[in-house]
């Protein structure tokens, strides 16, 4: 607080010292108006986060951007009118799908259930002979059943040689290689559990008390000792040939959350991490899902990763990947555009829907319009040859880019927005992610934001607001090495149950006697492979 002065002290001041006092307090009045103003929409913004739609969208940010258009901000003057024709075009009715139901249900086992009416009844109604079969109606209904369990009883027959140069040997039948040994756990059973905790998102916990309900006794602990065991010994050697697969991609992309770890020697509430780097977002032939856990947010850890790695990396802003595209050779960092707009989003939802004039007269919505016009040309590119792509955004989108951060530049300039408010936030992050926000303009294998990264990331996110922490960096590391291979599963339109099953069911019979794996063999099993059993494919593509 600053000092106090009475009326009679401030007569006995002299013009100068009134106006140096007067200065200081409008220095201090502009100060408290700018923390206020910063405070009134962390505030807006903490509600909006909580109780309204979580989107930057421009034209459905909870509901108040609807009543404008941003084409009026980018409009050109010259531009052509379109014909009555095509403005009032009729949209076709889409017509009904005949025999839909049938093709949905047509790879599942069917049941035949006759529903007849006894002759005497029929004789009894219309009379002993008068009357005739018409054509059967005939419908369709979906039955579930829970999972049965089947206990494998295994008899292995052993002879021994009772004469001639053999005598006294024995020979067994070939006995199946255990998974883990003298363990009950089986292919589907180990499949049942990992698919349930990594793709449907059940902690351990809660499939330790289904199980229970059907009598099978089994404890997270050593459900949770198979999950670690299998993906080192038969799932990590799929997960390196994965890795080196992703490596050869011209892009790529990455991004982290933070995950809790129990037992990881830091003290309490510490965050670790899980990366996540995939193959970039157009290759959609054989798409990769990579998820590695990591103690802290380190710049060595993609470091090590993309080492040897030639190529685009899309992420967010982190400094981390600006460091390796300064020191790694080859190395191309690319960033986010759809971060870029976040603060401006924020901005908006700040302002609130009671006036919407000042809401379409702000930077942060006239920002929005530019990225919002940015993502509709986009959007028309994407399933279109990267070589047609580059040319598309090189005349389309490229003189709408440069024009957006000229106008950033003058507005930060003319310091038309608070210098601490989320407007202020999202000029400047733009300004200074500029180099990496432009790369995918220079390249058509580029996706324009890291969107791609943040729904392979969506799966763990979910599982970790269930089960809420790993215990140990063991369980941590497994984690990241069965979502992977799930997660790519279902990028590759996979079935993971069936698919999990298949790896633990083949991949123990190709192991050496030096527990190493022929590459080669492994290629059989990747999810893109041809080998693949029609079982493991997912019949709704």
């Amino acid at each position: 607080m600053g000092q106090k002065y009475t009326a009679e002290e401030l007569n006995q001041f002299s013009k100068q010292e009134l106006v140096f006092l007067v200065s200081s307090l409008q220095g201090q009045m502009e100060t408290m108006n700018e923390n206020l103003e910063k405070l009134i929409e962390q505030v807006r913004i903490a509600n909006q986060q909580r109780f309204g739609r979580h989107t930057e969208k421009l034209d459905t940010m909870d509901g108040q951007l609807s009543f404008f258009n941003e084409a009026e901000y980018l409009s050109e003057e010259n531009a052509e009118e379109p014909d009555i024709e095509e403005v009032l075009q009729k949209k076709p009715r889409a017509k009904k799908q005949k025999g839909k139901r049938d093709l949905d249900l047509q790879d599942f086992p069917e049941e035949l259930q006759e529903h007849d009416v006894p002759m005497e009844k029929l004789d009894a109604l219309f009379g002993e002979g008068c009357w005739r079969k018409m054509t059967v109606e005939e419908y369709k209904r979906l039955r579930y059943e829970p999972a049965s369990w089947t206990v494998e009883r295994h008899r292995v027959h052993v002879y021994v040689g009772t004469g001639g140069e053999h005598q006294d040997e024995f020979l067994r039948g070939t006995r199946p290689k255990d998974l883990l040994r003298n363990s009950i756990l089986t292919p589907s059973l180990g499949a049942a559990i990992m698919n349930a905790k990594y793709v449907n998102s059940i902690p351990v916990a809660r499939i330790e008390a289904e199980f229970e309900r059907n009598d099978v006794h089994l404890s997270r602990q050593t459900m949770s000792d198979w999950i670690i065991k299998c993906s080192e010994r038969y799932f990590e050697p799929l997960y390196q040939r994965l890795r080196e697969k992703l490596l050869e991609f011209p892009v790529a992309q990455a991004d982290e959350t933070p995950v809790d770890v129990i037992r990881d020697d830091r003290s309490a509430g510490t965050p670790s991490y899980m990366w996540v780097f995939r193959s970039g977002e157009f290759y959609k032939e054989t798409p990769i899902a990579l998820y590695k856990y990591q103690k802290t947010r380190n710049s060595e850890h993609p470091k090590e990763f993309f080492k040897n790695y030639k190529g685009v990396v899309v992420t967010d802003g982190l400094s981390q990947y600006h460091k390796l595209d300064r020191e790694l050779e080859g190395f191309t960092n690319a960033n986010c555009m759809a971060h870029a707009r976040r603060d401006y989003a924020d901005a908006v939802k700040a302002l609130g829907k009671s006036n919407p004039d000042v809401v379409k007269r702000s930077i942060a919505y006239q920002a929005l319009a530019r990225i919002s016009s940015i993502y509709k040309l986009e959007g028309t590119l994407s399933d279109i040859p990267a070589e047609e792509r580059l040319v598309e955004r090189q005349a389309t989108i490229k003189p709408l880019v440069e024009e957006y951060f000229t106008w950033i530049k003058e507005r930060l300039s003319d310091t038309s927005c608070l210098p601490k408010g989320k407007t202020a936030a999202g000029l400047n992050y733009s300004v200074n992610q500029e180099k990496y926000l432009k790369v995918f303009l220079e390249n058509g294998d580029v996706p324009i934001d890291n969107s791609a990264s943040k729904r392979s990331l969506r799966t763990f996110c979910v599982g970790k607001k269930n089960w809420i922490f790993c215990n140990s960096i063991k369980g941590a590391q497994a984690s990241a090495i069965v979502y992977s291979i799930t997660e790519t599963a279902k990028l590759n339109n996979l079935n993971p149950y069936y698919y999990l099953q298949y790896l633990l069911e083949e991949i123990p019979k190709l192991i050496a006697e030096d527990r190493t794996i022929d590459n080669l063999k492994l290629d059989t099993l990747l999810p893109w492979s041809k080998d693949l059993p029609e079982q493991c494919k997912s019949k709704r593509r």
